[in-house]
């Protein structure tokens, strides 16, 4: 029987990864801070352990005994101070790789993001060895990235492992994605740039769990390597919405805004939220902006290549499990 760690275990992805590994007969444990979370894992037969990833002690305990780690767990947020995103993503990091290493972890699967990428303009086709910007756009970007670099440098020391960077996770248990859209269509409406023209990648959950699965048994020479994950259809954002909201049976609510007009109300909100914390998360970030208005799709040939990943849910079916979730279960919670 394989043993894993799944940290983020509470979270949409990793609930995700843990349900499929317990049904798969895996021994699983998880890790994570949600107490209710964990509880409801546990009740399924997973091992969970109530931690932080800056527990450096707890966080190398976990790894005793491992033969997989996947490391979903990230402060994964368009806000915050530095400090935070750091201690989260570059520390925690550090921490799993210091337990795989002492361990003997057979292999580590760990989770980034293709924000690392991000510019303020149209991408097509980006590949994971397209240079990349000067200067991260966010805190969360620049602190990922830095966690990228503790894993390679692991991989040079000799712990076999590899990256994922998953575009736009969502599908049922999403927290973040489709139900910030939903909030917005039931506020002010969704803001349109282009005319809803803009061009993008979407990851439905069981794809990317696949693709882990796949990087769990890829030969050396997959190893020590980065891959883009998508469900590899490139929609128009407009199109995207309009099939969501008719699964979700809920009437579109859009609006045109110019985008110099929002990317410049965004820059303001973002220095009076900076001057006044207590504001909490600005409304519209210059980077929650552009994502909405500028094209940008990724390369997946690398992940087909070498892992053999092939999405196997595709766009239509996965909005569709979604619209289910959210109507028997989501809106609820």
């Amino acid at each position: 029987m394989t043993n894993a760690l799944v940290t983020g275990a509470t979270g949409f992805l990793g609930q995700h990864v843990c349900l499929r590994l317990q049904r798969m007969g895996w021994n699983v444990t998880g890790l994570g801070r949600n107490e209710a979370a964990g509880l409801a894992l546990a009740s399924q037969g997973i091992r969970f352990v109530q931690a932080d990833l800056q527990d450096e002690d707890a966080v190398v305990r976990a790894c005793s005994g491992q033969d997989i780690v996947f490391h979903c767990g990230a402060l994964s947020s368009l806000w915050g101070p530095y400090r935070s995103f750091h201690a989260a993503n570059v520390e925690g990091t550090r921490n799993i790789v210091a337990g795989s290493q002492k361990h003997g972890v057979r292999r580590l699967i760990h989770i980034s993001t293709p924000s690392i990428y991000f510019r303020y303009k149209d991408r097509f086709g980006v590949r994971e060895t397209d240079p990349l910007p000067a200067k991260p756009i966010n805190a969360y970007a620049a602190t990922k990235l830095q966690a990228e670099q503790i894993v390679f440098q692991a991989f040079a020391e000799g712990l076999p492992g590899l990256i994922l960077r998953p575009r736009a996770i969502f599908g049922p248990m999403d927290r973040t994605l489709f139900p910030r859209l939903l909030q917005a269509n039931d506020t002010r409406g969704i803001p349109l740039f282009r005319g809803g023209n803009v061009t993008l990648d979407l990851t439905y959950v069981d794809n990317l769990v696949d693709a882990m699965l796949l990087a769990t048994e890829a030969p050396q020479d997959a190893l020590g390597l980065a891959y883009n994950i998508t469900n590899g259809e490139p929609a128009l954002l407009k199109d995207v919405l309009a099939e969501l909201f008719s699964a979700l049976g809920i009437p579109l609510r859009t609006r045109v805004i110019p985008y110099p007009v929002a990317y410049g109300a965004a820059a303001l909100m973002e220095v009076s939220h900076r001057l006044l914390p207590v504001l909490g998360e600005p409304p519209l970030t210059r980077y929650s902006t552009t994502v909405l208005a500028r094209n940008q799709t990724l390369d997946i040939s690398l992940a087909r290549e070498k892992l053999g990943y092939a999405p196997r849910i595709p766009l239509a079916e996965g909005l569709q499990r979604f619209a289910e979730w959210w109507r028997t279960e989501g809106r609820c919670r």
